[in-house]
């Protein structure tokens, strides 16, 4: 029996205010709180709601036989207790079924993974303390790191915490001739087994579904399954890896995403010899099939699928740089503010509004950026950044005065 891992990243940042040179030194709340709240509600509404409704109504007419697995970011889990408790009590009810796996990741959705193996562990006990106490005792057994950011010594550090599988992108500079439709394990540390995103027919869903000058346009049900059936018989899973707001916000309802969701299950089962598992019961179930060397960081990011998106510019650089160079001072710190808004500053999403990129992966950097350009981008992360560390030293200084 061959099977479909359906995962479903979860993430939304705290967004800055605009933030002016002028407001250095004198304000210290960074973060945009109407645009977080309205943001928030609206994905819900479009989003997390009915699809976390149409899941459960999915596990339970198939009496557990449909299972997904999500990760959910410390961000967006802080946001869904301020702005969406009603979310929140939708994926626990959802997890509460058994048939529903969570992933662990770094908490603010942060690229510490490439910069500091220290504030990495941290994040990450961090997210997974949260996911304890949101639901009920829950222990994340794989791990996913942001935007599938992968790389051996990456996976070798997840290795070392416990972690017994880690997802990935199955990137065609690093396969080469292999399929993304087996289970790997690290080079370097053999117990960790890799699940990779079959990124063709994962894309077809998340960026082409309601794409019109695609030529497959309109992607039904039954087109869908009739390609997974051509996969070779060998091939043991289908990883379809996805943002969750593929469902509702990037494909609005009038795509018909909702409906091509509520019937593939039905033609799976019955069209193919296709099942639904986790991804722990994947690794437990499948035999790895050998090792997959990542030498060089990779992403599920834009065509190169490599870190550009985050750190491909001058720009994105001096920020990333400047951020951590903070590290020691924030560590010595004893303000509970402090330590969150650090937190809060590494999130991803700010590195990624300042991508300098055009074309096809241009347009997507855009449609998910809040600020005109890059450079404003840069600029208002900056300044925020700049109060923050004036903060710091006037901690430090407070400090050497007791």
């Amino acid at each position: 029996m061959r099977t479909i891992c359906f995962y479903f990243q979860v993430h939304q940042p705290y967004r800055i205010k605009p933030y002016r040179f002028f407001d250095i030194g004198d304000d210290h709340h960074y973060w945009d709180d109407f645009s977080n709240r309205s943001i928030m509600r609206k994905v819900s509404e479009k989003c997390y709601l009915p699809m976390n409704a149409l899941l459960l109504r999915l596990i339970q007419k198939y009496d557990g036989r449909f299972k997904v697995c999500f990760s959910i970011s410390g961000t967006a889990l802080d946001q869904f207790e301020a702005y969406a408790p009603d979310v929140l009590e939708s994926f626990q009810a959802l997890v509460a079924t058994g048939h529903v796996e969570l992933l662990n990741e770094t908490y603010t959705h942060a690229l510490c993974s490439l910069k500091s193996k220290e504030e990495f562990i941290d994040m990450v006990e961090k997210h997974q303390q949260k996911i304890k106490t949101l639901f009920n005792g829950y222990t994340p057994k794989v791990f996913r790191n942001t935007e599938l950011i992968y790389s051996d010594t990456i996976g070798e550090m997840v290795a070392a915490l416990g972690y017994e599988a880690m997802l990935t992108e199955g990137a065609k500079h690093v396969l080469g001739w292999k399929s993304p439709n087996y289970v790997y394990v690290n080079a370097i540390e053999p117990k960790l087994k890799v699940l990779l995103k079959n990124f063709r027919l994962s894309d077809d869903i998340a960026f082409r579904f309601s794409e019109k000058s695609w030529a497959d346009y309109p992607l039904t049900v039954d087109k869908f399954v009739e390609w997974i059936n051509q996969i070779p018989q060998e091939d043991e899973v289908l990883n379809l890896f996805m943002d969750y707001e593929t469902f509702g916000e990037h494909q609005w309802a009038e795509s018909g995403i909702f409906d091509f969701m509520e019937h593939l299950p039905e033609w799976v089962f019955n069209q193919s010899n296709f099942s639904f598992s986790t991804p722990s019961e994947v690794i437990a179930n499948a035999h790895p099939v050998g090792k997959i060397h990542v030498p060089t960081p990779i992403s599920w990011a834009d065509e190169e699928r490599d870190l550009t998106a985050w750190l491909g510019n001058d720009l994105q650089d001096e920020a990333f740089d400047k951020l951590y160079q903070l590290e020691e001072k924030v560590n010595r710190s004893e303000d509970p503010i402090i330590h969150r808004d650090w937190k809060y500053l590494q999130t991803s999403d700010h590195f990624y509004y300042m991508c300098t990129k055009f074309f096809s992966d241009g347009d997507i950097h855009t449609y998910f950026s809040p600020y005109e350009s890059p450079y404003e981008a840069f600029i208002n992360y900056m300044n925020a950044l700049s109060d923050f560390t004036l903060r710091l030293r006037e901690e430090e200084r407070e400090r050497g005065k007791v």
